[in-house]
């Protein structure tokens, strides 16, 4: 039985370096909060689908859809429709990939799932219509991204 109690996964995508995180020693109220995790995100949630806790459309929905209700951009995001604009990843769900810092794209010195080797990986992932990643090499153009404006939510 589904309850959909969960409306989208996200991250509090915080990239401190150990460096920064380190303020805190001795005062833990003055640590920076969060964690990087937005690049390992699709990885971790994957594991729900391979381990039969979630089907690949809820975790679709709750990756990309839901998110995109809840700020207000459904329909320029989080749908594969005329007009949209949305980006699209290409998942090999039998593709394994080790996260780790010396790999990842975020611009932080740890990751805190370091050496943990997941099953299901992107291969190439589209955004506007043109490829920005291709086997874990951007390939993308830098500063092609676009700000959009949230607006109001739909969930």
């Amino acid at each position: 039985m589904q309850l959909d109690d969960l409306q989208c996964i996200s991250t509090d995508h915080c990239p401190f370096c150990m460096k920064e995180k380190e303020l805190g020693k001795g005062d833990f109220s003055k640590i920076p909060n969060g964690a990087p995790g937005v690049e390992t995100r699709l990885y971790l949630t994957y594991e729900g689908v391979r381990n039969g806790r979630i089907s690949l459309n809820r975790w679709v929905q709750l990756n990309s859809a839901g998110p995109a209700k809840l700020f207000g951009l459904f329909g320029k995001k989080g749908t594969l429709a005329p007009g949209a604009d949305a980006d699209v990843v290409v998942w090999d769900p039998d593709k394994k990939h080790v996260i780790s810092a010396k790999t990842h794209h975020m611009k932080v010195d740890y990751n805190p799932y370091e050496g943990r080797e997941v099953v299901g990986a992107p291969t190439v992932v589209f955004s506007r219509g043109k490829p920005v990643m291709e086997d874990g090499t951007f390939v993308g153009k830098r500063g092609a991204g676009q700000f959009l404006r949230r607006g109001l939510t739909l969930a």
